[in-house]
């Protein structure tokens, strides 16, 4: 009985492993393809580095390897992937833990930073020539995604409005959108906090979940001297 729920345990643990793998690679693909097909870096001048492209690729890289150790470890019964399985899902549960208690402590200064390296980088945006046959602009694809124009409102793009502004372009006097993006922002971070929270914990909840399966996994073996199975 023991045996059939220690198969289980390791199949099943595989399974998650590979669903894992693949959401992975393709988080991976998605940063790649943001990464060539998007320069999403005058958003934020400051944190150029860590753009959305970047972090999704580093995401992706983790989380492949990460879940390929997980698997191999469970599917060979081997003791030395299993345990830096565990310390790896460890490792990065306390650092969600730790950037989420930061976020928390210091959400105001982050809206104050945030509001004025966007004004820096719109500042940039604006000395760019428009051309509508290069690839759409990070300021565009954010003032597509929000609805919104500029950071406040129209008057922050001079006489030099992108057709991402309008919401009718194809009349004599276009409309632009009224709203800026900065209260758009603040307003769909406020309204997605508490998804947002429970994702975070749902997430930590898996982490645990495979913490347990690898111990288990783990102990087991060691306790009928399998070793380092191969």
């Amino acid at each position: 009985m023991a045996q059939g729920c220690l198969k289980c345990l390791k199949y099943t643990m595989c399974v998650a492993n590979f669903l894992c793998f693949m959401c992975g690679a393709v988080v991976l693909g998605f940063g790649v393809y943001l990464m060539v097909n998007f320069k999403l870096a005058t958003l934020t001048p400051s944190l150029a580095s860590f753009s959305l492209a970047n972090m999704l690729l580093i995401s992706g890289i983790v989380i492949t390897c990460v879940s390929f150790l997980g698997f191999l470890g469970a599917l060979k019964e081997n003791r030395c992937l299993l345990l830096t399985f565990f310390m790896l899902l460890f490792f990065l549960m306390l650092v969600e833990l730790a950037a989420a208690c930061l976020l928390l402590m210091h959400e105001d200064k982050l809206g104050e930073w945030l509001e004025k390296d966007l004004s820096e980088g719109l500042n940039k945006a604006k000395g760019k020539t428009a051309n509508t046959t290069e690839v759409l602009s990070e300021w565009d694809l954010l003032q597509s995604t929000f609805n919104c124009c500029g950071l406040n409102n129209v008057s922050d793009w001079g006489n030099k409005v992108p057709q991402s502004c309008c919401e009718k372009c194809d009349i004599p006097k276009p409309v632009y959108r009224a709203e800026g993006c900065l209260p758009r922002m603040k307003r769909w971070f406020g309204d997605n906090f508490l998804t947002t929270g429970i994702s975070v914990i749902v997430l930590c909840i898996i982490e645990v979940l495979g913490m347990c399966f690898a111990m288990t996994l783990f102990c087991h073996i060691s306790r009928s001297g399998l070793g380092y199975k191969l």
